[in-house]
């Protein structure tokens, strides 16, 4: 044990947390009252620096994706990350923090369940969440993860951020697990596809009619990207993106192209968008909508995204619908249904993903082939699911979200209810998304709203917005704000007012 001076007691704020060297490693240091703890000071899952967050409501929260952790222990209490903080021995002498620079070994979860079969179906956001959080709860039983991909579990977020962009190679995109994790002690990973689940009996049908029987089952499969039915929708240089295998063959085909042409303004549309420009190519957006992204974002932020995006050189039509895609060997020219011909040299479909529910036969399904989920994420009894599949009740409304970080929050709440736990869904919906070195971040999920409290500059994309009804704060937009948005994301869970959003947005500074 080498103890290091970190600083004095008294310098410290019960409002954030201090960033020391103890040695030449990196500690986050909280106060607690007349107590301190000492953590890493990094966010385990991407790296954000994490004095740059907020304390609130007992958790430490990250400044960039928003995970939380227990400021008593470090443990999980958010995703997107799914391991706890590194905790380092600290106490305080004469009024000055001493600190170990050498982490102290993670306690054990009590083992549990140790007769129990659990098989996680899908290998991505959801799916991973859910093997963590399995054995961060002590889980001893046989635990069966099932996924076609060789390398499942993947940040699936860098695909239209940074790939795309020749950024960051497929290769390098960062698992969500790791190797301690994959290879522990019960865990089975198998590269296959289920293409059945008798609910009743509890049993899977494999791809090769290899049969296994759970005692609890997650759902876990996620979306299917979706082309138009349209002529000439098959040709070769068309692509969608949502597998790391899609993300590499697009950035090859476009290396060394000159014309690109994206159809749909949804988030992936617009973020490849703005990665296939800053590649160099020049890009043309196809929508059916003149402000992109307004049901969400709202008219006034919707405008000034889509205005970033012609400040960096996009082109839009809209609103504006495509009718064919031509060309002999490849594509070659985009037609619309106004008569309007598009050349280009590939063509990404942004136009969203259906349910991956075919093997959910006799499940309760909803008019859009997702699974009918009560507020725990059951479906049945011994089966839940969770994510981009699921349509669940958030605020007494039926819902169905396809965020990256809902799939993993709702895969939480599901295992907590494997093991016997009465959990519901009750987080605040959150997703960030990236244009043009801007990270837009939307916290909340506004089924309605009627006034917009704005504070900031919107045309410098340095703006926090508050979508209210009335006087009650639905959702929050925003562009910068990080400390202010990383408080809200655990205020929030309960009713918040304006003035209240205002005075707390003022505070994080």
């Amino acid at each position: 044990m080498t103890l290091h001076a970190t600083a004095r007691f008294d310098q410290l704020t019960e409002q954030r947390g201090t960033r020391v060297k103890a040695g030449a490693q990196d500690v986050l240091l909280l106060r607690l009252g007349d107590q301190v703890r000492a953590y890493q000071a990094d966010c385990p899952h991407a790296g954000a620096p994490l004095e740059d967050g907020a304390i609130c409501e007992q958790r430490l929260v990250c400044p960039w994706h928003k995970g939380a952790f227990a400021i008593e222990d470090g443990d999980v209490t958010e995703p997107p990350a799914l391991a706890r903080l590194k905790r380092y021995p600290a106490h305080i002498e004469q009024g000055t923090v001493w600190v170990d620079d050498q982490p102290q070994p993670e306690p054990p979860a009590p083992s549990r369940d140790a007769h129990r079969h659990v098989a996680v179906i899908g290998g991505g956001a959801a799916g991973a969440a859910a093997v963590a959080a399995l054995q961060a709860r002590g889980f001893a039983g046989q635990l069966s993860w099932i996924d076609p991909q060789p390398n499942p579990a993947y940040d699936r977020t860098a695909l239209s951020k940074f790939v795309i962009a020749g950024q960051l190679p497929p290769a390098q995109v960062p698992a969500l697990l790791d190797d301690t994790t994959l290879h522990s002690t019960g865990l089975a990973v198998l590269q296959t596809s289920v293409t059945a689940i008798d609910a009743q009996h509890r049993t899977l049908t494999l791809e090769h009619g290899q049969q296994l029987t759970y005692d609890a089952a997650l759902l876990a499969t996620g979306g299917v990207p979706q082309r138009p039915e349209l002529p000439g929708a098959q040709l070769p240089g068309t692509f969608v993106l949502r597998s790391r295998d899609d993300a590499a063959q697009l950035l090859e085909a476009a290396r060394g192209r000159e014309r690109a042409v994206v159809i749909g303004d949804s988030f992936i549309g617009l973020e490849a968008a703005s990665a296939l420009r800053q590649l160099g190519l020049q890009v043309h957006v196809v929508s059916r909508h003149d402000v992109p992204m307004a049901k969400v974002l709202g008219e006034r932020i919707g405008r000034a995204l889509r205005e970033l995006h012609e400040q960096n050189g996009v082109v839009f039509h809209s609103p504006a619908e495509p009718s064919a895609f031509e060309g002999e060997s490849r594509v070659q020219t985009v037609l619309l249904a106004n008569g309007e011909r598009i050349a280009t040299d590939l063509v990404l479909f942004g136009t969203g993903v259906r349910p991956a529910t075919a093997l959910a036969k006799g499940l309760p399904l909803a008019d859009d082939q997702s699974l009918r989920v009560d507020a725990g994420m059951a479906v049945a009894e011994g089966l839940w699911a969770a994510g981009d599949i699921v349509t669940f009740p958030l605020a007494g409304q039926p819902t169905r979200i396809e965020h990256w970080r809902v799939a993993q929050q709702q895969a939480v709440v599901a295992v907590a209810n494997m093991l016997g736990e009465q959990l519901e869904y009750t987080d605040v919906p959150y997703f960030w998304t990236y244009h043009f070195e801007k990270n837009i971040e939307v916290l909340g999920h506004a089924m309605a709203w009627d006034h917009l409290e704005l504070v900031g500059d919107l045309a410098a994309m340095e703006f926090i917005a508050l979508q209210c009804l009335g006087e009650e704060v639905k959702a929050v937009v925003a562009c910068g704000y990080q400390r202010a948005l990383a408080a809200l994301s655990q205020r929030m869970k309960r009713p918040i007012t304006r003035e209240q959003a205002l005075e707390l947005i003022a505070a994080a500074g």
